[in-house]
């Protein structure tokens, strides 16, 4: 049984089928639907001599036993977010699934390493605002206090909706186990951004995950009647706040980052008032941890200046954040000479979005990732798409990075 991408394609599109409608893909993590594509998953798993479990945090493993425990991993998730495209996640995970199906006859049942299928619980994070809930378990950067806390738009408890799919989650840390034996692992992904379709490029070598860092900034001024209380006077907390939403852009191109804002909250919120309080929400991603805490440092400072100006204090708050991600050099060499491989040229790009990969890799597993085209730069949205072509290619660059990861791992030396 030769590789076969256009049985990739295929599924993907059977997949689209029975977990989405005419807005998108609706396979939210823990839902009646995710379930449906758990067992779409296993049926086509159980054609193949793989032995498959649920861990205790909900991820679900298909491995085949190989020559060496040693382990290489490949991953994905079947989850979306709500009226999602029908590539982000599940495209991972179906070319891996056809990746096994090319070890399993080249090797008769037994390559020669442990390859290991593995769909990430709750990429996402679309239901509960907290995203890499499964692979995050599996790395050990993982809180089940706060994770117990944590509740859908419904008022559906983390921990109740993990009932419906029979997992604890005072259990999920158990799953750190199953890395015990990884020796690498791979993940491609489509690339959710603009850069290889502007290059004309179908795939590219991922470097890593940026860092993020989400904070709060609020903006403390004075409620005044909104009739009675002169411009010169005012100290308007929205003021402030509107300028820097302007300046975070020229934060960016300074330091060749992303800076958003995405939320505005104002009080009191009505039209006779001057906003006395206004807090937003800032996003910063770098794939260089320096530059990413300046960036940082500069909307504080930025902030404290805007205030100042108009009268006004702010204070800020921490949302979370996690440091970049570089993912291993030899793998990524291993990733360009695979892609190059299929066609003339490749390229190397950080990864903007954050992906399971980035958790593996924290926890001290070589990890690369393979980038495929995304038409429009779109994704999270029911326009996603990739060119039949692309995704074809990408199965085949997986599959030949498979063979170089596989042959990494045996010429390592274990003591």
């Amino acid at each position: 049984m030769p590789l076969d991408p256009k049985r990739t394609v295929q599924e993907l599109k059977h997949l689209r089928h029975l977990t989405g409608d005419d807005s998108g893909a609706q396979r939210v993590a823990f839902t009646d639907p995710w379930l449906v594509a758990r067992a779409f998953l296993k049926q086509r798993l159980d054609e193949l001599p793989v032995e498959q479990h649920m861990d205790p945090a909900g991820n679900y493993w298909a491995t085949l036993k190989g020559e060496s425990e040693r382990e290489l991993l490949i991953g994905g998730h079947l989850d979306s977010v709500p009226n999602g495209g029908w590539l982000d996640g599940c495209l991972n995970v179906l070319a891996g699934l056809e990746v096994l199906r090319r070890l399993n006859e080249q090797y008769a049942g037994k390559p020669p390493v442990t390859v290991r299928l593995v769909d990430w619980a709750d990429e996402e994070g679309a239901r509960f605002g907290r995203s890499l809930y499964g692979s995050s378990a599996a790395s050990g950067y993982f809180d089940p206090e706060q994770m117990a806390k944590l509740q859908d738009r419904d008022g559906v408890t983390l921990s109740e909706a993990l009932a419906h799919v029979g997992v604890r989650l005072e259990d999920a840390p158990q799953a750190k186990a199953e890395l015990k034996h990884a020796a690498a692992y791979l993940e491609l992904h489509i690339e959710q951004g603009p850069v290889l379709e502007g290059l004309g490029l179908p795939l590219g070598a991922v470097l890593g995950t940026v860092g993020v860092e989400r904070h709060t900034i609020t903006f403390h001024g004075q409620a005044a009647h909104s009739g009675s209380t002169p411009m010169n006077v005012r100290k308007d907390a929205l003021l402030a706040a509107g300028k820097l939403s302007a300046e975070i852009y020229t934060i960016a191109e300074r330091h060749g980052g992303v800076c958003t804002i995405g939320s505005v909250k104002t009080l009191p919120g009505i039209v006779t008032s001057v906003v006395e309080t206004c807090e937003l929400t800032l996003d910063q991603r770098h794939l260089n941890a320096e530059a990413l805490a300046a960036m940082w440092q500069d909307a504080q400072d930025a902030a404290n200046r805007f205030a100042e100006e108009g009268g006004c204090t702010a204070s800020f708050g921490d949302i979370w954040n996690i440091e970049p991600i570089l993912f291993h050099p030899e793998l990524i060499e291993a990733a360009e000479a695979s892609i190059t491989e299929l066609t003339p040229q490749s390229w190397r790009l950080p990864s903007g979005p954050l992906h399971d990969a980035a958790e593996v890799a924290r926890a001290g597993v070589p990890t690369e990732m393979l980038f495929v085209q995304s038409l429009r730069g779109i994704s999270h949205n029911k326009i996603e798409d990739t060119l039949k072509e692309h995704i074809e290619l990408s199965v085949q660059a997986l599959d030949k990075l498979t063979d170089r990861a596989m042959a990494w791992i045996q010429g390592q030396n274990v003591n």
